[in-house]
């Protein structure tokens, strides 16, 4: 997660009340359980409701997600992954992660950054969006 957080650029964004780790985990939920609400996302994730709607909020100002009132349950908003990807989206998604995974590999070479990243990927395939869910009931 540190390592995720380092590689995320934050240029042009300004000062945010959340952090970088808290919109992370966030977003990971939002994206196993695809039609959500925020106390759903604090059930799950273990997050301060302030923290969990300040990340939304910061996600639907960069174009992540969308929100709605839910049509069933007009009390309850619905979060939902954008449509389109944004400009912001599609940047932090592009976002190298070499430079934040050598500094924690205390420098490694390329070569041994290039290795950690293809093991790191080889993971992420493994472990889908649902991931998460199954450390929480």
């Amino acid at each position: 997660m540190k390592i995720g957080e380092e590689a995320m650029p934050t240029e042009g964004i300004g000062p945010q009340t959340t952090s970088v780790r808290t919109v992370l985990i966030v977003v990971s939920d939002v994206r196993g359980h695809p039609e959500t609400s925020v106390s759903e996302i604090v059930a799950r994730t273990g997050l301060p409701q302030s923290a969990v709607s300040a990340a939304v909020a910061r996600l639907r100002e960069a174009g992540a997600v969308v929100t709605e009132p839910d049509a069933r349950d007009r009390r309850r908003t619905v979060i939902r992954h954008a449509p389109q990807i944004s400009e912001r989206v599609a940047a932090a998604r592009s976002a190298p992660v070499e430079d934040a995974l050598a500094v924690a590999l205390g420098g490694a070479d390329a070569g041994a950054v290039a290795e950690v990243t293809a093991l790191l990927e080889a993971l992420a395939a493994r472990l889908g969006p649902d991931a998460l869910a199954r450390f929480k009931p």
